[in-house]
């Protein structure tokens, strides 16, 4: 029977798996577009749930989530609530501190609560009446033909849902990816690194933040470091990034006293001793894994996004502003493609894969430079070297750091273009080098300077020694 005018054509189910942060954000990309959304995740709603399990690294919004946030009307509500971040600022082991900037003046990074901006977003997909959440809902089984999902309740009872399109947004260790998996021709990497990670909290000192907010704090000690993210309450989020081994090693109170007192003493009094012996023995240090995979997408029915794509670990703050750069990248590729899934799904492999990798091995580079390369006179010199060329020829030089954390130039595009402009950056440094060294021996053998006049006494130049090496 033909369909009359008057008829709705039957608007298409899209379901989201992975009520997270990429999911929830998802959820209200789909609905603007007028899909039908069914959000399904396995844990209770967080926004009711008294205690929010699990751990995280605090957030650092950057420019590639803001815009995928403003897509949908978010970007003011979740800014208004972040405290921003101007510069690293690094902690030296005898407690001076420096600070080297992020970017140019005015541009920051934002701390954001993980709970209240993944609350958020919930919220706002829930406005859409096309939206529906389910909570408690655990993936048992899907079909890539049939697009037939099949969910466990809390209860134990079942539920299932025919969907056109399956968005799987259920993380590192995503139920969705298994399927990939099984598939031929499905690449797969897992790296976990021999570092992990422990949380503590610095508490306000009489009602204020223990230490300067607007800043990224860093205590970087060479193969371990800590950091430190203000949030809102006035607390700072210290994390101890460190080898399983070393952490292994420290067994009793005293010797965490200890270690704080080797390695991180100015913190010792803003978190206190009693809560130092506390803390560092009330959860186990968690593991950090990079994760890649290719392709995203199966046929015209699964995408994978987030870090059910791709995780990474958190040392570049990009985990979450690429899984939301996802969202945006879908999008763009639907009006692209006229939202034929048969079109997008392939395409949105072909042009995110490269990028996602790209910035998988950026966070692991990342790491090194942030335990050990600020501690360098080469780095802290070649920071400014790329800044002055910035600010001289901005269009020309642009910081591998300004490209990733403030503009959305693809990640395997700034990579390409550090490496050039590395480089290029290097030879000139090395041609104005030999220039001053030929320069200055010219000079020299045209004016030779008085021998007896640059000859210092054996017994000076002890001394001079001496009270250097002291």
């Amino acid at each position: 029977m033909e369909k009359s005018a008057e008829e709705p054509t039957k608007k298409k189910v899209v379901a989201v798996v992975g009520g997270g942060l990429v999911g929830a954000l998802n959820a209200c990309y789909f609905a603007k577009r007028g899909f039908e959304v069914e959000v399904f995740e396995t844990r209770e709603d967080i926004r009711q749930a008294k205690i929010v399990k699990g751990r995280s690294i605090n957030l650092a919004l950057s420019h590639r989530g803001r815009e995928a946030l403003k897509h949908v009307g978010m970007e003011e509500k979740i800014t208004s609530q972040g405290i921003p971040m101007h510069a690293r600022m690094i902690h030296s082991p005898s407690g001076k501190q420096s600070q080297i900037p992020y970017g140019k003046k005015g541009q920051y990074i934002l701390s954001v609560d993980r709970a209240n901006l993944n609350k958020q977003l919930l919220t706002e997909a829930e406005t859409y009446p096309n939206t529906k959440l389910n909570f408690g809902h655990k993936l048992q089984d899907w079909s890539v033909e049939t697009g037939l999902m099949t969910f466990v309740r809390s209860d134990g009872s079942e539920d299932q849902i025919q969907a056109d399109l399956i968005v799987g947004c259920d993380g590192a260790f995503s139920a969705i990816r298994k399927q990939f998996m099984r598939r031929s021709r499905c690449n797969y990497s897992q790296t976990y690194i021999p570092h992990g990670y422990m949380e503590l909290t610095m508490p306000p000192i009489n009602g204020e933040f223990a230490m300067k907010p607007n800043y990224l704090h860093i205590w970087p000690r060479n193969t371990f470091m800590m950091i430190a993210l203000p949030n809102l309450d006035k607390t700072f989020t210290c994390t101890l990034f460190m080898p399983f081994e070393d952490f292994e090693k420290i067994t009793t109170g005293d010797e965490v006293v200890e270690f704080f007192q080797k390695y991180f003493s100015d913190t010792i009094p803003l978190i206190g001793l009693d809560a130092l012996k506390r803390d560092y023995f009330r959860l186990p240090a968690l593991p950090m894994v990079s994760i890649k995979c290719s392709p995203y997408h199966i046929g015209d029915k699964c995408v994978l996004m987030g870090d059910a794509a791709h995780a990474v670990v958190p040392f570049y703050g990009q985990g979450m502003n690429a899984g939301f750069e996802d969202c945006i990248v879908f999008d763009e590729v639907m009006d692209q493609f006229n939202e034929d899934f048969s079109a997008v799904l392939p395409e949105y492999t072909r042009v995110r894969v490269p990028d996602d990798h790209a910035i998988a091995d950026l966070a692991m580079y990342n790491y090194i430079e942030m335990r050990a390369h600020v501690n360098s006179t080469w780095f802290l010199f070649r920071k400014h070297v790329d800044n002055f060329l910035h600010f001289l020829m901005p269009k020309t030089i642009i910081p591998l750091y300004t490209m990733v954390t403030f503009t959305r130039t693809r990640y395997h595009k700034a990579v390409e273009r550090w490496h050039w402009q590395d480089k290029v950056i290097n030879r000139g440094l090395l041609l104005s080098a030999t220039g001053a060294v030929l320069g200055g021996s010219y000079l020299l053998i045209k004016n030779p300077p008085d021998i007896n006049k640059l000859i210092i006494p054996a017994e000076k130049l002890w001394n001079r020694v001496v009270a250097l090496r002291t």
